[in-house]
């Protein structure tokens, strides 16, 4: 039985390091959140070079997190339905021509994972279908990093069963836009 959940976790993860351009990438930096008591307001005109993710109180980051969690379970439970339209809906305009692009899709299809099941990608929904129901249906939010004041990196947190050391992995890059979260990368 362990075996067959070490295959799966490993195939999981063959899955998701192709499954979409924004993740899962590895980060393997340490796990912290910037405690910082003090709130301070941030220049609309920071930019990602130039953000300073300890000016994030406590406060800020847990209700961020917060609010990326239950993102995250609306779009799993999008993903879990198979509605395309609704996940198309949760991703920014940029991110939706990248993905329909002929080359972000021939890339994708290309890869050891697709090339073994024999798929072609030719539509974001052939993307969606093939890629992301399969790879991001019950992804899971553990932490998250300011990149600038409206957008945020979520990680889910994984523990190597071999070293013990956890490894960050990178599901989605979000930016608030409005009262919305949209996937941007």
């Amino acid at each position: 039985m362990g075996s067959k959940i070490s295959a799966f976790l490993l195939i999981l993860a063959v899955i998701l390091t192709v499954s979409c351009h924004s993740g899962p990438k590895a980060e393997l930096s340490p796990v912290t959140v910037q405690n910082t008591p003090q709130k301070t307001e941030t220049s609309p005109q920071q930019t990602e070079d130039t953000f300073n993710s300890k000016i994030v109180s406590q406060a800020q980051h847990d209700s961020t997190l917060d609010e990326v969690k239950r993102f995250i379970g609306n779009l799993n439970d999008i993903i879990s339905k198979k509605n395309y339209n609704a996940w198309k809906a949760t991703l920014s305009q940029n991110y939706f021509k990248e993905i329909s692009s002929p080359q972000f899709l021939k890339q994708i299809s290309d890869s050891p994972a697709m090339k073994t099941r024999n798929i072609v990608l030719r539509t974001p929904e052939d993307y969606f279908g093939n890629v992301v129901v399969p790879s991001r249906a019950d992804s899971r939010v553990d932490d998250i990093e300011f990149i600038d004041i409206n957008r945020v990196k979520a990680f889910a947190i994984l523990k190597n069963n071999r070293t013990g050391e956890e490894q960050r992995l990178v599901l989605y890059d979000l930016e608030k836009v409005g009262n919305s979260w949209l996937i941007v990368n």
